[in-house]
């Protein structure tokens, strides 16, 4: 009788096939933040509607001006980075220099208001490794509507 006791008792410990529970994340990740543009993205001139957020890179972008109180797009200014002289430094290493003007992809964007001619925003380019990327040569500019 002891013995069939001893069978019935309950194993007492972890099983081998025990995994700890992942751990709660309390925040969703913005894809926007990594690249992806929204659907109610605005590409051109805001016609008069309000702007939350503008988001500047390589193409004209549409803003509202905080110096004169405009409205449009940005008039795009560009100038070569210090990835674009390194890219272009090591086909000189072989006695030609080919690649900085057609390399627009590294050089710095900066944006102007068309009306009073002020600096509104600037895009910079460090990654010498945009030039792998023939996707992300050109990054376009747009606005979040409020």
């Amino acid at each position: 009788m002891d013995k069939t006791a001893k069978s019935d008792e309950p194993a007492i410990g972890i099983p081998y096939s025990y995994q700890p529970p992942l751990p709660q994340r309390f925040y969703v990740e913005n894809p926007h933040q990594a690249g992806a543009i929204p659907p109610n993205a605005i590409f051109g001139d805001p016609k008069g509607i309000p702007l939350q957020q503008t988001i500047y890179r390589d193409t004209p972008a549409p803003f509202n001006c905080t110096y004169c109180g405009g409205s449009g797009v940005t008039t795009v200014k560009s100038k070569p980075s210090l990835a674009a002289v390194v890219g272009c430094m090591m086909p000189f290493m072989l006695g030609v220099c080919f690649l900085c003007p057609s390399m627009d992809c590294l050089w710095h964007k900066y944006h102007y208001c068309p009306s009073c001619n002020e600096k509104v925003a600037d895009f910079e380019k460090s990654d010498i490794c945009a030039v792998m990327d023939p996707p992300h040569y050109i990054q376009g500019s747009f606005a979040l509507p409020a």
